[in-house]
C-alpha cells in the first residue's frame, strides 16, 4: 500500500505533561532476540511519559504471557503474504485503528513489521514512523531487501542495534544521517539470583563436577551448529569428560499457525551420531530459563556466520560466563578477544574447539573474561541504558508545534 490518499487532518502532537503514544510492532512474540527486544522495551519504558500499544501479526509465542501481564493492549493484523488484497485491507485497518488511537509514534520492528506498518502509518499521518533493522540481511532475498528500503525511505529515522549494521545499510544506499545505533539491552537482575546450577545439571544428566559447555541458538543453518558439534568432537577427544548443550528450537508457519520445526534438528542429532559423540550432546528444545542454564555453564559458544548483536552473547556476558564467538556483524562491539570474551573465524571447527579449550584449561582466563564481559554489560548493554536511549529518540523525535514537526520528521 503508498499513503497516496492520507486524510487531510493530522495525528495529535506531543502535549507537555501527557504521555505520548507510542505502537510497537513486531510479528509474534515467539522466543527471537528482536521479540524478546521489545518485550525488554515494554518491561523497561516509563509508562508515566509512553502510553505504550503493541501490534502483531500473530498474538501468539513463549513471550507473549510476558506482555500480557504488562497490561499492554495488542492490536493483531493476520496476513499470510506481504502482497494481497487481505493485506491491503488489514494496512487500512491499521491506519485506521492509528487515527483512532491517536497514536503519535509507531516503530516497526524487522522486514515484514517494516514493509507492512511503515506505509500505513504514514497513509494515518502519524508524526514519527521509525523502522528497525536488526540484522545485514542475510535472511532476504535481493527483492526482499529493495522491497525494504522503499519501505525505510518512508521512515522518518531507521534504527539498528548494532555500528556493523549501520554501516551496512550506508553501503546499500541509506542515509547515514538517518540511521540510529541504539544497542541492545540485557535485563541484569534476571541474572542475579538463577535457579540453583546444581538442579539444573541434575536435570539435565550432567555430573556436577564435569565442565559443561552450551550454546543456546535458534536452529538455523547459519548459527554454525554443525561446526559447534565439530568442535565438541575434537575436544573430547582429549577432554572426554565434557558435556554439551544445544538449547534452541525452530519453528514454521503451516496453515496461519506457528508449530515446531524438528527437520533440522534431527540433521544435527545424525550428525552426532556420526561423529560419536550423541551421548555427550543434549538437544534441549526451547526453554526460558536461560539465566539458569548460563549458570550451570562453563563456557558460551556462539559460532554464528553471520549476526546483528546477539542477545544470546549479550545475556552470557551479563551471567559472568566466558564467551567463545565468532566475530561477525556487531559481535566485536560487544566482545573484545582476550578481554571480554574470545573471538574466533566462521567456519574454522579445529580454531572454535581451541578456543573454548583454552578457556576450560585456564580457570583464572574464564574468570577474568567472565567479570570483564559482565562489567561491559552493566556499562554499556544493560536495559536501562538501552530503555533511556529509546526514550530519549521518541521525545527528541515526536513534534512539539507544527514547525518542529515539520524539521523532526523531514522522511530517510
Amino acid at each position: 500500500m503508498t499513503p497516496g490518499a492520507a486524510p487531510a487532518r493530522a495525528l495529535p502532537e506531543a502535549q507537555p505533561g501527557r504521555p505520548i503514544r507510542i505502537l510497537l510492532f513486531v510479528n509474534g512474540f515467539g522466543m527471537g532476540g528482536t521479540e524478546r527486544h521489545v518485550v525488554n522495551l515494554v518491561r523497561a519504558l516509563d509508562r508515566t511519559r509512553f502510553d505504550l500499544h503493541l501490534a502483531c501479526f500473530k498474538r501468539w509465542g513463549q513471550l507473549l504471557g510476558e506482555v500480557e501481564n504488562r497490561g499492554v493492549p495488542i492490536h493483531e493484523y493476520p496476513i499470510d503474504s506481504l502482497h494481497n488484497h487481505r493485506t491491503v485491507r488489514q494496512q487500512w485497518r491499521f491506519a485506521r485503528d492509528l487515527r483512532r488511537h491517536g497514536i503519535q509514534v509507531v516503530h516497526t520492528h524487522n522486514f515484514y513489521a517494516n514493509v507492512f506498518a511503515v506505509p500505513a502509518a504514514r497513509l494515518a499521518r502519524v508524526p514519527v514512523v521509525l523502522a528497525s533493522i536488526r540484522d545485514t540481511g542475510v535472511y532476504q532475498t535481493p527483492m526482499q531487501k529493495n522491497v525494504q528500503k522503499m519501505a525505510c525511505r518512508l521512515a522518518h529515522r531507521v534504527v539498528v542495534n548494532a555500528d556493523a549494521i549501520r554501516n551496512w545499510l550506508v553501503g546499500d544506499g541509506y542515509r547515514r544521517d538517518r540511521i540510529v545505533v541504539i544497542r541492545n539491552g540485557i535485563d541484569l537482575s534476571g541474572f542475579r539470583r538463577p535457579r540453583d546450577a546444581r538442579d539444573v545439571r541434575h536435570e539435565l544428566g550432567v555430573p556436577a563436577d564435569a565442565p559443561l559447555v552450551v550454546m543456546i541458538s535458534r536452529l538455523h543453518e547459519l548459527k554454525g551448529l554443525d561446526d559447534f558439534l565439530d568442535a565438541a568432537a575434537i575436544l573430547l577427544e582429549r577432554r572426554p569428560d565434557l558435556h554439551f548443550l544445544v538449547v534452541g528450537a525452530r519453528f514454521k508457519t503451516h496453515s496461519g499457525e506457528p508449530v515446531r520445526d524438528d527437520a533440522y534438528q534431527r540433521v544435527l542429532e545424525r550428525q552426532a551420531r556420526r561423529l560419536g559423540i550423541a551421548d555427550r550432546v543434549r538437544f534441549t528444545g526451547f526453554r526460558l530459563d536461560v539465566p539458569a542454564l548460563l549458570a550451570a555453564s562453563s563456557v558460551s559458544v556462539l559460532p554464528s556466520l553471520s549476526e546483528g548483536l546477539s542477545n544470546t552473547v549479550l545475556e552470557s556476558m551479563a551471567a559472568g560466563i566466558p564467551v567463545v564467538t565468532t566475530g561477525v556483524g556487531g559481535t566485536p562491539e560487544a566482545v573484545t578477544d582476550g578481554e571480554t570474551g574470545l573471538l574466533v573465524v566462521p567456519r574454522d571447527s579445529p580454531a572454535l574447539a581451541r578456543a573454548i579449550g583454552r578457556v576450560l584449561d585456564d580457570p583464572d582466563l574464564a574468570r577474568r573474561l567472565g567479570q570483564n564481559a559482565r562489567g561491559r554489560i552493566e556499562r554499556q548493554f544493560s536495559l536501562e541504558v538501552m530503555a533511556r536511549a529509546t526514550e530519549d529518540l521518541y521525545r527528541n523525535l515526536v513534534p512539539r508545534d507544527r514547525h518542529a514537526g515539520k524539521e523532526a520528521t523531514r522522511h530517510v
